[in-house]
């Protein structure tokens, strides 16, 4: 039904925004990924949309990429996950972080977002595996072995996902392991 909306960002209120197009405002609900990733207020913005319509409500949720919706998406089709859910879900991971726990079946990461409990979290795990390689970017998907590496030693150190994420990215592309663990740590470090 609306796939899109451009127009000026009027007010953000974590996780809602209301977007002014051409005098008419649109409540949308974004994850906090797409929502950290917002221009400043006054400016325009184009959102990806995705239309629920329910019985008590007619909800319009919002987001940055099309890696974002089709993820969202992919969740929603899941048995006892609703769009609420999935957008927790995609609050606090990237896709990217959540593709890797799926290929990884990493149930400890999904666990740690509020409302995933363990059963919905294997049940993500299992409903998921396979089908989100077509949400992933061309990058994201040919993250290399030395990445992945990178990124499993930094979370085994205690960093967060979004920190090692963080430094993952701050790293030159062709790094070996021992070396990218040791510019991500200097990097962590200050």
């Amino acid at each position: 039904m609306i796939g899109r909306l451009t127009g000026t960002l009027a007010e953000k209120n974590p996780p809602q925004l209301l977007v002014d197009v051409n005098g008419v405002g649109y409540e949308v609900d974004v994850p906090m990924s797409s929502f950290y990733n917002l221009p400043a207020l006054g400016e325009r913005v184009t959102l990806l949309t995705h239309f629920v319509v329910r019985e008590d409500a007619q909800v319009l949720f919002g987001f940055l990429t099309h890696e974002e919706r089709s993820t969202f998406r992919q969740l929603v089709k899941i048995s006892g996950v609703g769009p609420r859910t999935a957008l927790s879900i995609l609050s606090g991971l990237s896709v990217a972080e959540l593709a890797q726990a799926v290929s990884l079946q990493e149930t400890g990461r999904l666990v740690k977002v509020p409302g995933i409990g363990k059963k919905t979290a294997e049940r993500l795990l299992l409903e998921l595996k396979g089908k989100l390689g077509d949400a992933l970017t061309a990058p994201a998907a040919v993250q290399g072995d030395a990445q992945a590496d990178i990124l499993q030693a930094l979370v085994a150190l205690g960093y967060s996902d979004r920190e090692a994420a963080a430094a993952l990215k701050a790293l030159p592309k062709e790094v070996g392991v021992s070396e990218g663990i040791k510019l991500a740590l200097k990097a962590l470090a200050r």
